[in-house]
């Protein structure tokens, strides 16, 4: 997404535009006021007398709140500029409300013309960046001193509300005011945005549901502010990690979403613009690396993905019994199945992470309730691992879509369709065996019998979940290494060859702990050389690989998330020199990108560019790439939960300096850790 994009947001609810304030969206400008996975304005367009307005500054005082200091004209104007416009606009109660404020800064009276020019295409979130001719009735009409812009398409009915809280001459197209601005004086009015789901009786769908009132401004601020008093304090020496740390709590309390079925707890949604939504793998993952700052996360994204579980085999949403969906959407697309998104299952892994949650939850919390509510889903999910997930039999966990027309080919994080490839470039058929999933179900068949023998009551399950795993990875080993280069093939193909292409996937096997000890610093040596990692971090895939492009989505940009997993994996393998590496290198590109980590960024050589460089269609703020940052911390201070208590290992690169994280939350009630930046003699192993 465009760095220079505005942007305000509450959760699934945002408006992105121009730094100007306008929203003029096309295929190749993505921006408007999205609510319900639907685009409610593509064109909001503030003129001054006719002249297009240009920014001065834009003061971003919280996630849901912008000001912009406008000026009328070109540039050249600026020096004698006799009027300027404020636009305060922020998402409240879930309303885009925008507050404008002309200035008149002549010594006479002035007579202004305000016009706001509004439109929307109701495009689908999936759908705006494509050229696309709506199937249903758009409709415009005046109403009341509202304009209301509406889409109707049999039942599915969408609606944007636009008033004003000053009279207005309101046209089809827009709201105009003329006004007449007393000497150095100013003129002020406050526009409000609805966005409705209608029901066919015209009530909005939300009205039906038990839902927590919707918050004040003032109130979003009260609970920024208590959100950023209860997470741990964080001072270090360097001062791009606070920055970082202060940036990545606020954008996690910007995307937390209240799903309809739980309107009373929060989950994390993946990201801006894309994926402001229900989704499995981004919230488990999101809610693994944020129990260091918010373990409260963890319950609602464990509730929620139990509450929509699989339950059938149904072909066109890739479902089957136990399977923890991919995303749930509600826009347009979903609602006539054009795709599979209410809900779509298309993910292989998410269904063991989902057990590798619960478990570390717990670990971390003490919270054993939780544990036996969810047994059957956990039970479930475990069921799947064999069940569904073996197509072959062979014992590793594949993926093959059911639906081949629209679902994805690739189900693993890496789900471009040239993701997953050989060396030379050729891409294997399905069923895939990724190495990373195989790493994912021997965690949570060992994550799930340690569930099964302390709080479930089974030591039975326990002790087969066990074996499982242990034969797992003993066939694992074999299968997979790639004995003359020394590290872990990507994928085995349908027919169980090797698919041999160098890329990142492999360090989630050290985070999993499915590698065989004497393999780890073999492995870790390819991650941090120059093939895999830039200098910034480590490349998605390794550079001389015949589909290695350092803008490629999957194969060859630099992923925060990713990182972060394989520093904490690198930890596990006491390998800290190297998990230190990592987090210098991604937070040192945090610090070039004002704090907040985008969802990717290209795997350019450091040497090369000697900053990093944004990867043009990156979600930003991006769940994952905002938990980073936690679990980065997490595996310099070495913590780990160990019964009652938190344990600490802190190994911290030169560079950090002094590290203090205060009053981290867990089972221990709270404690604070402390580490220094120091040269290790022992290469960095703990």
């Amino acid at each position: 997404m465009n760095p220079n994009v505005a942007r305000v947001l509450d959760g699934n609810i945002f408006v992105l535009s121009g730094d100007n304030g306008d929203i003029e969206a096309t295929a190749a400008n993505v921006c408007g006021f999205f609510d319900f996975d639907t685009r409610f304005l593509s064109l909001w367009r503030l003129r001054l007398n006719g002249e297009r307005l240009n920014p001065l500054s834009i003061a971003e005082r919280d996630y849901f709140a912008l000001r912009f200091f406008l000026v009328p004209g070109e540039p050249t104007h600026y020096v004698d500029a006799k009027a300027s416009v404020i636009r305060e606009r922020s998402i409240t109660g879930g309303i885009f409300e925008e507050r404008l404020t002309v200035l008149n800064h002549d010594r006479e009276p002035v007579e202004f013309s305000v016009r706001l020019e509004a439109a929307s295409d109701f495009a689908p979130i999936q759908a705006v960046s494509e050229e696309r001719e709506p199937v249903g009735r758009l409709y415009r009409r005046v109403e009341e001193g509202c304009l209301r812009l509406g889409y109707r398409r049999e039942k599915f009915h969408r609606e944007t509300v636009i008033s004003a809280d000053e009279p207005a001459a309101v046209d089809e197209n827009g709201l105009t005011y003329t006004v007449r601005v007393d000497a150095n004086g100013e003129w002020t009015t406050t526009l409000r945005v609805r966005a409705l789901v209608l029901r066919p009786d015209g009530r909005d769908v939300r009205e039906q549901l038990d839902r927590p009132p919707r918050r004040t401004n003032a109130e979003q601020q009260d609970d920024l502010a208590g959100w950023l008093a209860r997470a741990p304090q964080l001072s270090c020496d360097w001062d791009a990690v606070t920055t970082t740390y202060r940036r990545s709590l606020v954008d996690l309390a910007a995307l937390r979403y209240s799903p309809l079925t739980l309107p009373d707890q929060a989950m994390p949604a993946a990201g801006l613009p894309w994926v402001a939504t229900i989704t499995g793998r981004d919230s488990i993952l999101t809610s693994f690396q944020a129990l260091p700052v918010a373990p409260e996360l963890a319950v609602a994204t464990l509730r929620m993905l139990g509450i929509d579980q699989g339950s059938v085999l149904d072909d066109f949403r890739d479902e089957e019994p136990g399977k923890i969906l991919r995303e749930f959407r509600y826009g347009e697309q979903a609602a006539f199945e054009e795709r599979p998104e209410s809900p779509y299952y298309g993910s292989a892994d998410a269904t063991p992470l989902y057990v590798v949650l619960l478990d570390e939850y717990e670990r971390w919390t003490g919270d054993a309730a939780l544990v036996r509510d969810l047994e059957d889903e956990a039970r479930a999910a475990l069921n799947w691992i064999d069940e569904y997930g073996d197509l072959l039999g062979d014992g590793y966990v594949r993926y093959q879509r059911r639906n081949a027309r629209t679902g994805l080919e690739n189900q693993g994080w890496k789900d471009s369709p040239e993701a997953i490839c050989y060396a030379d470039g050729r891409l294997p058929a399905p069923p895939r065996a990724t190495c990373e999933l195989q790493g994912y179900a021997y965690d949570a068949k060992l994550r799930g019998a340690r569930l099964a023998r302390e709080f479930w009551g089974d030591p039975a399950y326990a002790d087969r979940l066990e074996r499982e795993a242990a034969a797992l990875r003993e066939r694992f080993e074999r299968d997979f290494w790639i004995a003359d280069r020394g590290y872990y093939a990507l994928a085995l193909d349908a027919d169980g060859r090797q698919v041999d292409a160098l890329a990142s996937n492999m360090g989630h096997l050290l985070w999993s702990g499915i590698v065989e000890e004497s393999r780890a610093a073999q492995v870790a040596t390819h991650l941090l050389g120059p093939r895999l990692f830039s200098g910034w971090g480590v490349r998605t895939l390794a550079d001389g690989q015949a589909r290695y492009n350092p803008l490629g989505h999957h194969v060859g940009a630099v992923w925060p998330f990713d990182n972060a997993l394989i520093a904490w994996g690198l930890r596990r393998y006491r390998l800290a020199e190297e998990a230190g590496r990592i987090a210098e290198g991604i937070i040192d590109a945090a610090y070039h990108f004002q704090g907040r980590l985008p969802e990717a960024f290209a795997g350019y050589p450091r040497e090369l560019t000697r900053y990093p460089v944004r990867y043009p269609a990156a979600n930003s703020p991006q769940a994952l790439a905002t938990g980073a940052t936690f679990l980065l911390l997490r595996a310099l201070l070495g913590l780990e939960p160990a019964g009652e208590h938190l344990v600490m290992a802190p190994r911290v690169p030169a560079r950090f300096g002094r590290v203090e994280l205060l009053d981290i939350p867990g089972r221990w009630g709270r404690i604070d850790v402390i580490g220094s930046g120091l040269a290790h003699a022992d290469g960095g192993r703990w």
